[in-house]
């Protein structure tokens, strides 16, 4: 693959990328990504749309069946050993030594790294147990961690060094809303620092919270990327009328088009057509000839999980 201007200014880039497994299952099928330098960029999907499979490609960990892939310019596997040290990842959740507590794993991890000074080795693994939260934890043995803590983990070895990209496959997996939380602030921080994060993840609350961009993979397949508020934008909200005369509203809806429409409490929402949209006016006016009390009135604002519908026509697990 050519270097193009696109390509240098992407932390990552790949061009027809496919995996296909003995049996003909068709895991990734002709991925074309482009991840921008300096993004938050979550790569959203459910489980089994392809995701880690990608990733497992992009760190030279499988090989693809066909098409290429780029990471921080340089082409990928080839250029894994002048790439990698540049590269931090938690794929798959951290392999871990559990008869280790969690400062000698991760002791050895920075041991096993040939770029590591070895005189600041001590002040790296506790900046970097500091920095996720398990100070307080380091003399423990990993085997007794729970999943939280050895995601945590996991993710502290990727930070032993500074890192120009960060890779991370469901990297909130097994932890508590507050862990959630931190790992969110930790990756903003990292984001503010000039690091390149591209987070994988089926959560779209938590996409749509620290992501500045986004791409959307379904069945192995690629359905959309750009930024997070070009594919919010691009899925319209809900109309949405708080009334205490539902049925009369959904009658006169349905006469201008409306569809999907579901009645919780006083509020009534459904889908706008695509084709041929009413004038919101129009419709607000006939709610009102026909003596419908109308005590709000307009679209609601359109989520990632909105987008997401709209373009796979699924959903899934928003909240994990």
């Amino acid at each position: 693959m050519a270097s193009t201007a696109a390509g240098r200014d992407a932390a990552v880039e790949t061009r027809g990328l496919t995996k296909r497994y003995r049996g003909g299952q068709l895991a990734v099928d002709a991925l074309d990504l482009s991840v921008p330098r300096g993004s938050v960029f979550g790569f959203l999907g459910p489980n089994g749309s392809g995701k880690t499979t990608t990733i497992r490609m992009l760190m030279g960990l499988i090989e693809p069946s066909s098409g290429r892939a780029r990471l921080l310019g340089e082409p990928m596997p080839r250029a894994a050993r002048s790439v990698l040290p540049r590269v931090g990842a938690l794929i798959e959740g951290p392999a871990l030594y559990p008869f280790l507590n969690g400062r000698d794993n991760l002791l050895r991890f920075d041991a096993a790294d040939p770029t590591a000074d070895p005189s600041t080795r001590a002040a790296r693994v506790a900046a970097a147990l500091d920095r996720v939260g398990l100070a307080a934890a380091a003399r423990k043995k990993a085997r007794a961690y729970s999943l939280g803590m050895k995601q945590r983990l996991g993710l502290a070895a990727a930070l032993l060094q500074p890192r120009e990209l960060l890779i991370l496959d469901e990297p909130t997996n097994g932890l508590d809303p507050q862990g959630m939380r931190e790992i969110r602030t930790l990756v903003r921080e990292l984001a503010d620092d000039g690091t390149t994060v591209f987070l994988s993840s089926h959560l779209l609350d938590e996409i749509e919270q620290v992501c500045t961009h986004a791409a959307v993979m379904s069945q192995g397949r690629l359905i959309t990327q750009g930024t997070v508020a070009e594919l919010v934008a691009a899925s319209r909200g809900r109309l949405g009328v708080t009334t205490p005369d539902p049925a009369d509203a959904i009658r006169v809806l349905k006469e201008h088009g409306v569809t999907d429409l579901v009645v919780v409490d006083d509020r009534v929402t459904g889908e706008l057509p695509t084709a041929d949209p009413p004038d919101l006016a129009d419709v607000n006016a006939a709610l009102v000839r026909a003596g419908v009390r109308v005590r709000e009135f307009g679209t609601e604002r359109a989520s990632l999980e909105d987008a997401f519908v709209a373009l796979t026509g699924e959903g899934f697990d928003v909240a994990g």
